[in-house]
């Protein structure tokens, strides 16, 4: 490989805070509400337009579509996003679960709304590139974006990219799985022009459960058993019927999976029906080739909902997300890495910072919390080894394969990194390590924010 040598050059610093915050997923933006609300000067650093990340950016509007009348669930910021979405007209009611679904493009507004509220100094528009290190300790981040290259610096930070970025370029321990064993990329799209009364008495006629998902490679999976007989928003026949016809490529037979919510206006939004396998979210080369590829998939998607699927027949494109749905690359080597047994028996942690009902969906494993069980998520799982100043929140916390099924789902993300977000302004207030921290202060802090740790 060539290699070129960059000029050495100065760096205007155009900020300082308390607190730094890179990236505004579920985790970063609760992470920062968290934090200002503790007290902290606190910034929020994003390199899209928006806040929300997954939400608002990928198009992800089931925020709590595992949710079930026996289900005990999160509290503290992550449903403050549900209902905050409710009562701003941001929300739907969800098709199989008592949650509602988020309007992807109204919650860029709410997030707006939220940020400017708690008196976060918002960055957006400016991408993470580097960070500012003394000795092993991160001090800033330099920043690329229309203006140049920026510094910005905080007394500690907190990783919400989802991928580690700040996290690995620090020097912190990672590791991630080869990408034909990573979770497949989505594109998310929406539709308009949909006859909810014809294709909902279509759904009716013909319901579809979570057993209907097995039986089709891509999406065979294994389940408790409970979940079998429950409905499930899940399209596969019209593809089929589809291929059968010539309509569509028979190579897109694995094409398949869930739609979100049908306005009376006529909209089929969060259509999760591509997966593009074998991508690495981490390679910009594989991400282009996901986004491509994706949305051609998604075009043949809708040819065959217009012919196969009724009230779809005057149908067309509304929207793509912003980007890729990518849910699973780096996870930090944390100072406790969580388990299977962890998400699937239950796990307590004396350092709880929340906890996340027993939903786990990914890697062909799908259990829905239907019985009132649930997991405690520890505070060691977002501390990376040998970097100070520095925690990871969101899908990119410490654990193995079936743990990460669970604390990717955008709830958890939230529970994190409200958790994080709290422990960062004490740090920053106290000049405490995130290795030593007195977590009964983290714990009170969170319990008169909302949160449930128990």
């Amino acid at each position: 490989m060539k290699r070129i040598t960059e000029i050495a050059r100065t760096v205007d610093v155009i900020h300082e805070t308390d607190v730094l915050v890179v990236g505004s997923g579920p985790g970063g933006l609760a992470a920062a509400l968290a934090s200002a609300r503790a007290g902290a000067r606190t910034s929020l650093l994003e390199r899209y337009g928006c806040f929300g990340g997954n939400i608002t950016q990928v198009g992800v509007e089931g925020f709590a579509w595992y949710r079930h009348e026996q289900t005990i669930d999160s509290e503290g910021i992550g449903r403050e996003f549900e209902e905050r979405a409710k009562a701003m007209g941001a929300a739907i009611p969800e098709p199989q679960s008592i949650s509602h679904a988020l309007d992807a493009e109204m919650f860029k507004y709410v997030a707006d709304m939220l940020v400017t509220e708690a008196g976060i100094t918002p960055l957006l528009h400016r991408m993470f590139v580097a960070p500012i290190m003394d000795g092993n300790r991160i001090i800033g981040v330099i920043t690329e974006s229309k203006a140049g290259r920026e510094a910005i610096l905080a007394k500690c930070i907190i990783d919400g990219t989802g991928d580690a970025d700040v996290a690995t370029r620090a020097g912190a321990p990672t590791h991630q799985s080869p990408p034909e064993r990573m979770m497949a990329a989505s594109v998310m799209f929406s539709m308009s022009g949909v006859n909810k009364q014809g294709f909902i008495d279509a759904v009716k006629a013909d319901p579809q459960t979570y057993a209907s998902w097995s039986g089709n490679g891509e999406w065979d999976i294994e389940t408790t058993g409970k979940e079998d007989k429950m409905f499930s928003p899940f399209l596969r026949k019209p593809f089929k019927q589809a291929v059968e016809a010539g309509v569509i490529p028979p190579n897109l037979a694995t094409i398949a999976g869930t739609w979100g919510t049908v306005s009376d206006q006529g909209d089929l939004t969060y259509l999760n029906l591509i997966s593009v396998p074998g991508l690495d979210g981490t390679n910009p080369s594989d991400l282009t080739r996901g986004e491509i590829e994706g949305r051609a998939q998604a075009m043949h998607a809708i040819a065959a909902l217009r012919a196969f699927m009724p009230g779809c027949e005057n149908a067309k494109l509304r929207n793509f997300g912003m980007t890729l749905g990518v849910r699973d690359t780096r996870k930090i080597d944390a100072l406790y890495n969580m388990t299977a047994n962890d998400v699937r028996e239950q796990g307590r942690f004396e350092d709880s910072i929340g906890i996340f009902p027993e939903f786990i969906d990914g890697y062909g494993i799908l259990i829905l919390p239907t019985t009132g069980r649930y997991f405690q998520v520890p505070y060691r799982a977002m501390v990376p080894r040998n970097i100070e100043g520095l925690l990871v929140t969101g899908r990119a916390i410490g654990g193995d394969r079936t743990s990460h099924a669970a604390v990717r789902n955008m709830m958890c993300c939230a529970v994190a990194g409200q958790g994080a977000g709290v422990a960062a302004a004490q740090v920053a207030q106290s000049g405490e390590s995130f290795a030593s921290i007195h977590l009964g202060n983290v714990q009170r802090e969170l319990r008169r924010q909302g949160a449930r740790l128990d």
